[in-house]
């Protein structure tokens, strides 16, 4: 159960990240700013599940 907490954990900070970065660093559209943040999340993810398995 630890696990799964520390995996969402990571998702929601690394997408939260991204999604700062894209829109008020970068200017980025709110749009482009989610779509980017769904995908970095999900890649952030996939490494914290992997990482959490080994």
């Amino acid at each position: 159960m630890m696990a799964w907490r520390k995996i969402a954990l990571h998702t929601a900070v690394a997408a939260g990240f991204m999604f700062l970065l894209q829109r008020y660093g970068l200017s980025a559209t709110l749009e482009s700013s989610l779509l980017w943040a769904i995908v970095f999340g999900g890649c952030a993810a996939g490494l914290a599940y992997s990482q959490a398995n080994r």
